[in-house]
C-alpha cells in the first residue's frame, strides 16, 4: 500500500494561527520534510508537539536530489509530511518537484490548508480582489526586472508580488516606472506578525516611503491597469474601418459591431459615422 504526501500550510507569522490539523500532522507523519530544520523545531516547540516521525530537509538546494528519497519513502507506504518556512508549500516555496514526482508515481496527495500571505495581503490591501494574478518573486537583475514588470503593465486584474526587504526600494521605483507612478498599490509587511504594517497609496509615494530603509517580509498589491481609453477616431475613419471589413465579407451590421467592440465604441456612434461618410461628397 502506497503512503501519502501531505502538504501543510504554516503560521506566516502569529503561531496562533497553525490549524489544528497541522499539530496531528506533525505528531503522526512517518517522515517530515522541512525547508528549514531549525525553524521547524521552533514551530513544534512553540505548538507543544513532539513529532514522531524522521525529519529531514528539503530545500531549493537539495530538492532535485532529495525527491526521489521521498518518492520512494512513499511508495513503500509513508506518510510524508511536507512543511516550509511560512504559508503553503510549492508557492513559492520548495514541494513543486515533489508534488510532481508523486503524483506521476500514482502516490495521493493531500493539503492542511494554512495561512496563505497572498490571500491575506489581498483582504489588506483596499484593493479591487475580484480577480487577480500571482506574479512572485521578480528578477533580480535590473534588466530582467523591468522587462518582467513591462509585461504585466497592462494586466487589468490586481497583482501580488513577493518582495525581500533589501530589494523593495528598487523594486517600487521600477513598478512606478513601468506601471506609472499614480497606480494605487499596498505594501504588507510582517503580515500577523508583533510589527505588522500596511502602507497603501500610489506607487511612486511608496517607493519614496521604501527609500528610507523597510525591514521583514514584504507582499506587495498593485491595483490592475485602468481601461484603456477609446480611440478617437474621426467619423470617415469610423467609417472606412467599417468598410475595409465589408470588403472582407461580412455584413454592415456585422462590421459596425465588431469596430465598435474593437474600439470600446458604441454601435450607434460607428452607425452615424457609417451615414455620415455616405453623404459626404
Amino acid at each position: 500500500m502506497t503512503g501519502v504526501l501531505v502538504l501543510a500550510g504554516t503560521p506566516i507569522g502569529d503561531v496562533a494561527d497553525a490549524p489544528p490539523r497541522l499539530i496531528t500532522e506533525l505528531a503522526s507523519a512517518d517522515v517530515i520534510a522541512a525547508e528549514d530544520t531549525r525553524r521547524l523545531r521552533r514551530l513544534t516547540q512553540a505548538l507543544d508537539v513532539q513529532p514522531a516521525g524522521r525529519v529531514l530537509s528539503y530545500f531549493e538546494g537539495n530538492e532535485v536530489g532529495r525527491t526521489p528519497e521521498l518518492v520512494e519513502a512513499l511508495v513503500g507506504g509513508a506518510r510524508v509530511l511536507l512543511v516550509t518556512d511560512a504559508g503553503m508549500p510549492s508557492v513559492s516555496d520548495p514541494g513543486y518537484r515533489l508534488v510532481a514526482a508523486a503524483v506521476a508515481a500514482g502516490i495521493k496527495v493531500t493539503a492542511v490548508p494554512g495561512p496563505s500571505a497572498v490571500l491575506t495581503a489581498l483582504a489588506l490591501s483596499a484593493l479591487p480582489v475580484d480577480r487577480f494574478t500571482f506574479e512572485g518573486f521578480l528578477p533580480r537583475k535590473a534588466g530582467d526586472r523591468s522587462r518582467a514588470l513591462a509585461e504585466v503593465a497592462a494586466e487589468p486584474r490586481t497583482m501580488v508580488f513577493f518582495e525581500a526587504p533589501h530589494r523593495i526600494a528598487e523594486t517600487l521605483a521600477a513598478m512606478a516606472q513601468a506601471f506609472g507612478a499614480e497606480r494605487p498599490a499596498a505594501v504588507c509587511r510582517e503580515l500577523t506578525k508583533t510589527y505588522e504594517e500596511v502602507k497603501r497609496g500610489p506607487i511612486g509615494e511608496l517607493a519614496d516611503w521604501a527609500a528610507e530603509g523597510v525591514r521583514g517580509e514584504i507582499t506587495v498589491v498593485v491595483a490592475g491597469a485602468p481601461p484603456a481609453a477609446p480611440q478617437q477616431l474621426t467619423a470617415a475613419e469610423l467609417a472606412a474601418r467599417v468598410a475595409a471589413r465589408e470588403a472582407a465579407g461580412e455584413r454592415r451590421k456585422e462590421a459596425i459591431a465588431a469596430v465598435a467592440l474593437a474600439l470600446g465604441l458604441p454601435k450607434r456612434e460607428v452607425f452615424d459615422a457609417v451615414v455620415e461618410a455616405k453623404h459626404t461628397p
